[in-house]
């Protein structure tokens, strides 16, 4: 068959114009294109609230936020009302030498809700730049305090943090990172605190609690040439939707100040009240060195990023200019007035409505009727923390012996769900709701019960 085809797919229902247009110049991202063959990419028209409509009319329920990025609804009124008035007055400018009020008030707002300490923001394009930020600020930081030696990392098993050469590097995920190890630099990995791996009757505080003896050694022996640990808290997101206790963050904290390297906090999906708390390290009570934050921070309406630190990290870069110790990592796009426009009225609706209390009954719900699976004989576990809901498929439940990952077992998930109205995007074997905060009951009803259909049929051979 000829990759290079123009006529459209024969499956699917979308605009056959539009597709057939698409596959001759688009190269999607996470994607095998020949899959398009068979399942073609669905032309979205228009967003309103959870719902998606193609272009044929069809609505698809966005039981995964858009990868992860919309908090309040696609078209949220406030929030286009925000960047169209924005657009009107300042489109964007250079960064560098000049500023501006939007970004002045989007640093300040962070700063007055961030974990406390936390004073100062450097905005980036994305969440794998802010990852390349806070590694390299790590890094430069100790070589500004003429402590040389200090130039590894030190990262979570099975974490993930983007997919640029830093963030590809401290990350574990082999789908995305195993081809490209000739060009990563070497990172210590530590064993996951993944509470899927706990043992039988073990709680997710001891199971926690032990995993992180592995990471205590780790410091011991090698903290004089380690700049920082890295980590997603509590959710490791990419990696399958594996969570863990707070009181692992609260040790590393700990130990990180004690062995005197830098603790860097990937928020960057589980900012913004996914967990149950505004950012996930409140639940440990603990203030990271770095901490990075992309995704929800704009509503889901354009790319942003922010790296927060504290004011040792910054005086340490503060200085002549002669003394070639500033922090000389650039973006194009750095501070945007629109993404900021976009982030102050996420924010606004934050600080107007009480979201996270209303996320708790959300949350209760969701869990409630996901859990209705725990029986199946090839569901694993359902696990959750907060807005984020994760159903474990097996080959056995016995063994927890996972399906040959050849065999796409939840693409057979995502097929059905796309037949009865529901955007879901397994992570492999995993099925996970991660939806928009304006889901209501039916919403959340519908989500759990097709995904239960799907579980079936892709489980029933």
């Amino acid at each position: 068959m000829n990759r290079h085809r123009t006529d459209p797919p024969a499956s699917g229902a979308t605009d056959p114009g539009l597709v057939s247009r698409d596959l001759r110049v688009v190269w999607h991202p996470c994607t095998q294109m020949k899959d398009h063959e068979s399942l073609p990419p669905i032309a979205i028209r228009r967003g309103e609230g959870v719902w998606l409509e193609d272009v044929d009319g069809n609505r698809y329920l966005d039981a995964v936020s858009s990868w992860w990025v919309n908090l309040f609804g696609h078209a949220n009124p406030r929030i286009a009302a925000a960047v169209a008035r924005q657009a009107q007055t300042l489109e964007h400018v250079i960064f560098a030498g000049l500023t501006h009020e939007p970004a002045i008030r989007v640093a300040e707002r962070l700063v007055s809700i961030a974990p406390p300490g936390l004073g100062r923001c450097f905005f980036a394009d994305n969440g794998s730049a802010a990852v390349e930020v806070a590694l390299k600020m790590s890094f430069h930081y100790w070589h500004n305090r003429g402590n040389t030696r200090k130039t590894r990392f030190v990262a979570l098993a099975n974490g993930y943090h983007g997919e640029t050469l830093g963030a590809l590097a401290v990350g574990d995920v082999d789908l995305y990172k195993s081809l490209y190890r000739p060009m990563l630099m070497d990172v210590i990995m530590a064993p996951s605190p993944d509470c899927y791996a706990r043992d039988p009757g073990e709680s997710w505080e001891s199971h926690s609690l032990r995993r992180f003896e592995s990471m205590e050694r780790i410091l011991e022996r090698h903290a004089d040439e380690v700049a920082a640990v890295i980590v997603e808290p509590l959710v490791q997101c990419a990696g399958g939707m594996r969570m863990y206790h707070p009181v692992y963050l609260a040790r590393l904290r700990e130990a990180c100040d004690r062995f005197g390297v830098h603790l860097i906090a990937d928020e960057i999906a589980v900012g913004f009240g996914r967990t149950g708390t505004m950012f996930a390290c409140e639940q440990a009570r603990i203030t990271p060195d770095f901490l990075c934050l992309s995704k929800g921070l704009t509503g889901g309406f354009l790319p942003m990023s922010v790296v927060m630190t504290h004011e040792e990290v910054y005086d340490a870069f503060y200085d002549e200019y002669t003394s070639q110790r500033a922090f000389l990592h650039s973006h194009s796009y750095t501070g945007n007035p629109l993404a900021c426009s976009a982030a102050l009225a996420t924010l606004d609706l934050f600080a107007e409505t009480d979201v996270l209390e209303s996320n708790r009954a959300k949350a209760a719900r969701l869990g409630r009727r996901a859990r209705e699976l725990e029986a199946h004989p090839h569901v694993a576990e359902v696990r959750q923390c907060g807005m984020i809901v994760a159903i474990e498929m097996v080959k056995s439940k016995a063994t927890r012996e996972p399906y040959p990952w050849q065999e796409r077992r939840g693409l057979r998930v995502y097929r059905h769900a796309l037949s009865r109205g529901v955007l879901l995007r397994p992570l492999g074997n995993v099925i996970y709701f991660l939806p928009p905060y304006v889901i209501d009951e039916a919403g959340i009803d519908l989500i759990t019960s097709v995904a239960a259909e799907g579980i079936e049929l892709a489980t029933c051979d």
